[in-house]
């Protein structure tokens, strides 16, 4: 059983409520959406294609065992879940960073669900599946990256009529685009409607820079 990979990397966790940790990330390749502000275009196609014995034992290289499948958009690829499946068993913990578009309910539930809502910004809130946010568990999480006012409307509209009668989750994430909205004033906004969010900040980034690869 075979994945087409664009990078494994040990690293930072640089964003969700794991940031600050080390991780070892597996990259997958390819995405179904095309986001405007996507900073990792790079994995739309490039990869090569790895047997799963061969991803296990170059995560278990790094003796980490906080393990993030990512991409592109991971769910992309079937044997995906068979790779969480293999982590988790082994002892990881294992996190899926997934664009919303894909159903999220036949990933093994001890795997940390991060799952994307697409803003109006993105161009693409029309991939948005709802669906998922009635399966989120209390380890789970939701990420909403912000690009101007009309994006924080439409997150703030999306928690209250999908997530506010939901306490069993963490607060929801709001990430500022980079280059496109000073976090700033994204913690106003935040602070002005005492919303129970979480602002995140690309801590990759703040470390190594926005083109640095691998990191």
């Amino acid at each position: 059983m075979a994945l087409k990979v664009n990078e494994i990397f040990f690293s930072i966790q640089g964003e969700s409520s794991f940031a600050g940790r080390p991780c070892v990330f597996v990259r997958l390749t390819g995405c179904n959406l095309r986001c405007r502000y996507c900073d990792t275009t790079y994995a739309y196609e490039e990869g090569e294609d790895l047997d799963t014995a061969v991803i296990l034992q170059k995560v278990a290289s790094f003796g980490c065992r906080l393990v993030e499948i990512t991409g592109g958009e991971p769910l992309l690829q079937e044997e995906t879940q068979a790779l969480i499946g293999n982590l988790l068993d082994s002892g990881c913990k294992v996190l899926l960073e997934t664009n919303g578009s894909r159903d999220i309910s036949l990933i093994d539930r001890r795997c940390v669900r991060i799952v994307d809502v697409k803003c109006p910004s993105s161009g693409m809130e029309q991939a948005n599946r709802l669906e998922n946010l009635r399966l989120l568990t209390p380890q789970d999480e939701v990420k909403f990256v912000i690009g101007d006012r009309k994006d924080f409307e439409y997150a703030r509209d999306m928690i209250t009529v999908h997530l506010s009668k939901r306490d069993c989750f963490r607060p929801p994430l709001f990430s500022p685009v980079s280059g496109a909205l000073e976090p700033r004033i994204l913690a106003d906004w935040i602070l002005d409607d005492r919303l129970d969010v979480r602002l995140q900040l690309q801590l990759h980034k703040a470390i190594w820079g926005a083109d640095t690869r691998g990191v």
